[in-house]
């Protein structure tokens, strides 16, 4: 078979890129122990007066595609970091561990690393049970947490449940990480609240060529921990600020779980909603996201209404 003349995905991939440099951040790998190595963005020039923003991506892609209208938005006002999850990106490692807490740690180890001590996290969806972890096992280091539509507070019985429009671990795992144009296409109208009515095959499946076939197997195993055993009991109190960004038609976390996560904290976190939108908020509504982000992670503590705690 002759290869592709061109790829719409790794062209946008470049675009990306360039657009990641432009709003001041370069491109660098971190090695840390137990064989891992975590790629991550990070400011060409530290600013010492700016605080420092820590953006986790989702499942379904990499930094770059998570936060692309959002990191020249952000670097005016904050030193921006954006690594590539474990098994995203060119980010590896040859641990056994499959934990979001594992996945935190990394993080972590990176921006320790790098210099960075005190930090805020913002995380969507996966990346959001990320940066939740982190908050919860670094509480010395994490000053503030940005959810959006993130299901921390899920439970193993809520799929049985009917909760979700998955009914099962293997679907959702098929779901999540689509192999065929047409899992791609029940993806974006699960995903979106206003999905595009048409666009060619071609594009899902070069998306999927470039995107989702490395760690295909890994990923899997990154989605069944996160839902094996999860109990809400189980599921640690943090103390830090909480803002909670969710879409009001999110299909893939529905809103019942920030409501559940809200009362898990003891009401503390803030939850804004945004309307007619679904999951993927960085892409349907990321002036929304950005707004309420920047506001949140600037506004002075001693005016914060967000954890009860002055």
């Amino acid at each position: 078979m002759a290869p592709k003349c061109f790829s719409l995905t790794r062209a946008m991939k470049s675009w990306f890129r360039l657009s990641f440099s432009r709003a001041g951040l370069k491109s660098v790998s971190v090695d840390l122990p137990d064989g891992t190595t975590l790629h991550c963005w990070i400011p060409k020039t530290y600013k010492p007066s700016l605080p420092n923003l820590v953006l986790i991506h989702g499942m379904g892609s990499d930094s770059m595609w998570q936060w692309r209208d959002l990191v020249h938005r952000f670097s005016p006002h904050f030193n921006v970091y954006a690594p590539d999850l474990v098994f995203f990106g060119t980010s590896y490692t040859t641990s056994p561990e499959r934990s979001e807490s594992f996945q935190g740690r990394c993080v972590a180890g990176a921006m320790e690393s790098l210099g960075v001590g005190r930090m805020h996290v913002a995380g969507c969806s996966y990346g959001g049970i990320i940066a939740y972890s982190m908050a919860a096992q670094f509480p010395e280091r994490v000053e503030r947490v940005v959810l959006c539509c993130a299901g921390v507070s899920m439970e193993e019985k809520d799929m049985d449940e009917g909760m979700f429009q998955m009914k099962s671990v293997d679907e959702a795992v098929s779901m999540l990480l689509p192999q065929t144009p047409e899992k791609s296409k029940e993806l974006i109208a699960l995903s979106v609240y206003k999905p595009p009515k048409s666009m060619p095959s071609c594009i899902y499946q070069d998306f999927i060529d470039v995107m989702l076939t490395e760690n295909l197997t890994e990923r899997a195993e990154l989605i069944r921990a996160l839902h094996k055993d999860r109990k809400l009991s189980n599921l640690p109190k943090i103390s830090q600020p909480t803002l909670m960004i969710w879409g009001e038609y999110d299909k893939v976390f529905p809103l019942e779980l920030a409501h559940r996560l809200k009362r898990h904290l003891d009401d503390a976190p803030r939850l804004v909603v945004i309307k007619d939108a679904g999951h993927i908020l960085s892409m349907e509504a990321p002036k929304e996201l950005y707004k309420h982000t920047k506001e949140f992670l600037l506004e002075p503590l001693a005016s914060s209404m967000y954890n009860g705690k002055q």
